[in-house]
């Protein structure tokens, strides 16, 4: 695949807020500049070659659900229109386009917010070994990629460096208290809820994601990303069947060609092959495409 991959940014005037496995963020005093860049990282581990055009899947996925759950949840977004930045990320306007967005910054809540319609990933695996996920007891009989009787909310610290640790709602309320706990569980079930039903008429079954939240003026608002292949778990509509691991639009399918290989999920990753990363890469336009009804 001959197609331009950007992994890193390097905006000298600009001060970097943090680099993550994906985003490269910049703190332009009041605001943040969030930048997706086409790095993919899986197990933790960001590999060497990027996805092209993941990053501009990325926002323009976040871009949509931000629009579409606007009258559900209060977002940080401030414009993704390069030329409505400060003066100071215009210049850098041949990168940015259509992979950037200006945010306010707000105090980001130390919780992943994962939520689940449907039994797979490591939610499976706990239920085999509990009947449980994240200490949510579940009825007994369920096969893997099932879906549940009802939405649940599963949550996780959030580890800048190493693995999310999955813990309950008391754990969570202990770290934020127990109104954000509650406000951040109801929040998270209405986006899921409202997003997974318009996704299923578009032909793709979203069975998990995560969110995360922050507070700005002493209110709750959505931040980062919201419902992407990085974020979540699409499954094409047509291909699920409840009893086995269902293929997906995601990154999963990386995680599985990596699974088979003899690799220890330490750094340094190995590789993709050319043809897991054109893979990789139309499974993510397609489900752009099929959620936004707008090709790249």
């Amino acid at each position: 695949m001959d197609k331009e991959v950007l992994l890193n940014t390097e905006f000298k005037d600009l001060k970097l807020f943090r680099r993550g496995k994906v985003r490269d963020v910049y703190d332009l005093g009041n605001e943040l500049l969030i930048v997706s860049t086409d790095r993919i990282s899986c197990f933790d581990v960001v590999l060497p070659c990027g996805i092209p055009d993941k990053g501009r899947v990325l926002t323009a996925l976040s871009l949509f659900w931000f629009d579409f759950l606007k009258d559900t949840v209060t977002n940080h977004l401030i414009t993704a229109e390069v030329e409505n930045y400060p003066a100071a990320a215009k210049k850098y306007q041949a990168q940015l386009q259509g992979r950037s967005m200006l945010v306010k910054k707000a105090q980001p809540l130390p919780v992943e917010c994962i939520v689940r319609g449907y039994l797979s990933g490591s939610g499976w695996k706990e239920y085999k070994e509990k009947q449980s996920v994240s200490g949510v007891k579940l009825p007994a009989g369920l096969k893997e990629s099932d879906q549940l009787p009802e939405i649940i909310f599963t949550p996780s610290t959030k580890a800048n460096v190493g693995h999310d640790i999955n813990v309950d709602e008391k754990y969570i309320e202990g770290l934020i208290g127990k109104k954000a706990a509650q406000t951040v569980k109801t929040a998270s079930i209405e986006i899921y809820r409202k997003a997974s039903e318009y996704a299923r008429k578009k032909g793709i079954i979203i069975a998990d994601t995560k969110f995360e939240f922050g507070v700005l003026e002493g209110k709750i608002i959505l931040i980062d990303e919201a419902l992407t292949p990085d974020s979540s778990r699409f499954w094409p509509v047509e291909n699920y069947q409840p009893g086995k691991a269902v293929p997906s639009f995601d990154k999963q399918f990386v995680r599985d060609y990596l699974e088979t290989l003899d690799w220890n999920k330490q750094p340094p990753a190995p590789r993709l092959p050319e043809e897991i990363i054109e893979k990789t890469h139309a499974k993510y336009l397609e489900a752009c495409r099929k959620i936004t009804g707008k090709t790249l």
